[in-house]
This record gives structure tokens, sequence and C-alpha cells, in this order.
């Protein structure tokens, strides 16, 4: 079956949703030029994460069902956001239908690892002049396996660096420590806000230091963290989700011609 007859369930957390709507547009613009049939359920919310990870998991039962109603009959679940990805395919579980539950959860995929295993897109028409550092999320790299951790004696690969790599124009730089973890972390940038702030500064500094115009990543919450410091430090370098990039300057594809 042809991937532009599945039905293609956008999910966008609800940061994303508030303060960067863009990134949810250029994942849907990105997911239709490449020949994808894609809905957006309205009534989707938070995945629930934020209680979990203080704490409260049972408080996230009714952002659990609401999961499950809105995206049940999706062929796949596609979301810009590693972490809330994570999140639902290790805790998804809708009152009363376990087994259904864990059918969904496999369903559910982080918009590069929908790119490259489900799709294996091996050309993407976008152009990004610009040098760009590569920021890979705790949640995407550890938790979804996206990239190979450095310090592993192991092949080394990357699903965003293959993707970013067919963009036209684009320099993508060497960092001195690639998979550092920004200090992020959800609730830990409020619990150690100390510590959080530190890492963040030494994370944004490596990229600068290798003359960065962009950082960009697949999780817009460690971009979120990072973009905070890059401000109050005044600089020039910006944040930008992958998906604005690997939607930039797109063109959608010719129809196959009918015979």
């Amino acid at each position: 079956m042809s991937y532009s007859n599945w039905k293609i369930g956008l999910f966008i957390p609800c940061y994303v949703d508030q303060f960067y709507p863009q990134v949810g547009i250029a994942t849907l613009e990105l997911l239709e030029k490449l020949g994808c049939t894609v809905t957006f359920p309205l009534n989707q919310t938070c995945c629930g994460q934020p209680m979990a990870n203080s704490g409260f998991e049972h408080l996230s039962r009714s952002c659990d069902n609401l999961f499950y109603d809105q995206f049940k009959d999706c062929d796949y679940v596609v979301s810009p956001s590693g972490s809330c990805v994570l999140h639902i395919k290790d805790h998804l579980k809708a009152d009363n239908k376990a087994d259904e539950s864990k059918v969904l959860r496999k369903r559910v995929y982080e918009l590069v690892e929908f790119l490259t295993d489900v799709l294996k897109i091996d050309r993407i028409e976008a152009e990004f002049p610009h040098r760009v550092g590569l920021h890979q999320g705790c949640h995407g790299q550890r938790g979804l396996h996206l990239s190979q951790m450095s310090e592993l004696n192991a092949a080394p690969y990357s699903k965003p660096v293959s993707l970013l790599k067919q963009v036209k124009g684009i320099e993508l730089i060497d960092l001195d420590r690639t998979d550092e973890c920004c200090g992020f972390g959800g609730t830990f940038c409020v619990s150690e806000e100390a510590v959080s702030v530190k890492m963040g500064k030494d994370r944004v500094a490596d990229h600068i230091r290798h003359n960065a115009e962009y950082i960009t990543g697949s999780d817009m919450s460690c971009l979120m963290h990072l973009g905070g410091i890059l401000k109050r430090g005044n600089s020039n370098v910006q944040v930008k989700h992958i998906a604005e990039i690997l939607n930039a300057s797109i063109s959608k594809r010719k129809p196959e011609p009918a015979y």
C-alpha cells in the first residue's frame, strides 16, 4: 500500500501549539509535500508528561484516554517532539484498553524517525544556506535511538544528520561535545535552575565557538531552553526546528504521469 493512502495523525505538543506554531505548520507542510495524507484531531491536548515527570502519573490518565480517543483510528501518529513521543511510547495506557494502547504506542513516531524509518526518505528538495549546529536531545538520542552515542564504541549513525545532509547549501558544523545535554530536562530546569542554566550556557558556547548561525534539533523543548539563553545573551544565533529546515523551499513532488 502506498503511504499516500495511510491516515497519519499529526500530534502537536501543547507547548509547540502555544509558543511555536510555525513548527507544527512546517511539520504538516513537510509531510504533505512528501505525499502523506495528514489529519489533525482538533481536541488533542497535552500528552501528560509534565505531570508524570513530577510524580503525579495517576493524574495524567485523562490525557492518555484523550490521546487514545483522538488517534486510535490512525495508521501512524507523527509528532515534532522526541520527549513527548517517548513518553507516549513508554506510558500510554487508556482506561480498560491496555492491549489496544500497546498497539497504538507502536504506531507513534517522532518526525525524524518517521521520515527515515517508515517513509525511508533519501531525497529532500530543500535549501538552507547557513552554518548549522545540531543539538541532539537526550530523549531522541537515548530513548528513541535517533543517533549513536559518541561514548559508545560502535559504528556512528545519526538520522537527523542523514536528513540534514540532503538540504542544499547547509553547512553542518562539528561540535566539541556532540551529544551533551542542554540542561532543560522538563521539570529539572525548575527544580535545578542554576545547574540547568549552566548546562545550557555550555551547550550554547560550543555552537558559538564553531560559528553557528543556527542551532537545530528534533525537540523544540531543548531549543526553547537554548533559545532563551541565546536571547538573554544578546546573541545573533537563532534556533530552528529541523522540520523548518527540511521544509525550507521544498517543492511539492510532481504527480506520476498517467498512462
